[in-house]
């Protein structure tokens, strides 16, 4: 079996200008794989555990909040209500202030996962950040901040959800890294 080619040390031709890009799109894919290992157990698929998040922090919400909350495309969000709904870990149903609107809301089935999915993140949160001390850690959370922050400039359409996950990562303190 040959090693995984995102795991070599050497840099692609192309890629040379932007080494530390490069860096950064081979962790997020590895990152990645590791959740999506951890979260089988749940029976989630990388990603859904992000509508799962909110839902359980929010409570039911209408379709389109949801969309705009994982910022992610609508059709991909649909295909994974879809697959949770056919899990029986979702419902969905209209929405009785507007009924042209879809409320989505976990179901108790979903609820109990809350516990399983909480470990899984903890457990990516020791593998990831495995061998890094806590000062380490706090640098490395400051600066991906900073990234993510370049990058939703650059990506305008995010500017909300970026103003969610900023707020909630910078009251994670060095000592929860």
């Amino acid at each position: 079996m040959s090693a995984d080619p995102a795991c070599g040390d050497a840099l692609p031709t192309a890629a040379r200008g932007g080494p530390v890009s490069h860096t950064l799109s081979r962790v997020a894919r590895l990152h990645r794989i590791a959740a999506g290992r951890l979260l089988k157990a749940a029976g989630f698929y990388p990603g859904q555990e992000f509508v799962m998040m909110c839902l359980w922090d929010r409570g039911p919400v209408r379709q389109s909040e949801l969309i705009r909350t994982v910022d992610l495309d609508p059709s991909t969000v649909t295909k994974m209500l879809q697959r949770l709904e056919q899990a029986g870990h979702v419902r969905r149903s209209p929405d009785p202030a507007d009924r042209r609107a879809v409320l989505v809301e976990a179901t108790d089935a979903g609820c109990a996962l809350l516990t399983e999915v909480t470990a899984a993140w903890c457990d990516l949160e020791r593998l990831t950040l495995a061998g890094l001390d806590a000062g380490e850690r706090a640098e490395l959370a400051r600066l991906l901040g900073k990234v993510e922050a370049n990058l939703c400039k650059e990506a305008a359409e995010c500017a909300v959800a970026q103003d969610d996950r900023t707020s909630s990562a910078r009251s994670t303190s060095a000592a929860e890294l």
